[in-house]
């Protein structure tokens, strides 16, 4: 007799994932469980944790699957149109979320303060993204942008479009930020030769740079800290 995967509610009522974080809140719930519940349902033959605890497996982990779009979400067994539905907007809520304090006033004191605006946003992209904060004369965040998507291993960007979004802005200064793909933000030599093309514009344009930030996946390196400004 062909055995069956035991179904969500054939678990006691305490193991269930809904139940879990009723009882118990969202932290005490591993990634399977929260991914189930994002998925609702299972199939036939498997039950919901079962499909998330697959995925996880399959892609290997969250940071792959934040980076997976609609299309590429179908093509895991178990995940139609409406599952792939859910989990992107899921994840596109925690994004936002990330990025929500920007409605805020933001000030940014340090490099510790821009880390913590931007990590989120950038640890999980699987290509390096080149990010500016651009700052008022009190140091407020007044806008954020995305000026170049990379390859795996290199950002593009040239000074004249940092600095063209820059003045858009009417920036008092800016802070520059990629993350590295990697995890891990030891700068390379591209990224200190950048630099430094980058405060040299912005002396002749007199908008101040004030640090270029490499986010990594659980840390960060301020170029301005390293002494390479």
């Amino acid at each position: 007799m062909e055995s069956q995967s035991i179904m969500l509610r054939d678990l006691p009522h305490e193991e269930r994932p809904r139940e879990r974080m009723m009882h118990y809140g969202a932290e005490s719930l591993s990634q399977a469980e929260l991914l189930a519940i994002l998925l609702r349902t299972g199939t036939r033959r498997e039950s919901a944790i079962h499909i998330a605890q697959r995925i996880l497996n399959q892609i290997g982990s969250l940071r792959q699957l934040a980076d997976l779009s609609i299309e590429e979400l179908m093509t895991i067994k178990g995940i139609g149109p409406a599952k792939a539905v859910q989990l992107k907007a899921g994840i596109e809520l925690g994004r936002r979320m990330a990025n929500s304090r920007l409605n805020e006033p933001v000030t940014i004191r340090s490099p510790q303060d821009a880390a913590e605006l931007l990590t989120e946003q950038l640890r999980y992209l699987q290509k390096e993204h080149f990010v500016c904060l651009f700052l008022n004369t009190k140091n407020h965040v007044v806008a954020q942008e995305t000026l170049s998507m990379g390859s795996l291993n290199a950002s593009i960007v040239h000074p004249r479009e940092v600095f063209r979004a820059a003045i858009k802005c009417s920036s008092a200064s800016i802070i520059c930020a990629h993350n590295h793909p990697s995890g891990d933000p030891t700068p390379s030599p591209e990224d200190i030769s950048l630099t430094k093309r980058l405060l040299q514009a912005g002396e002749i344009v007199g908008i101040d740079v004030l640090d270029h930030l490499i986010i990594g996946d659980s840390s960060f390196v301020s170029l301005k800290e390293k002494g390479f400004m």
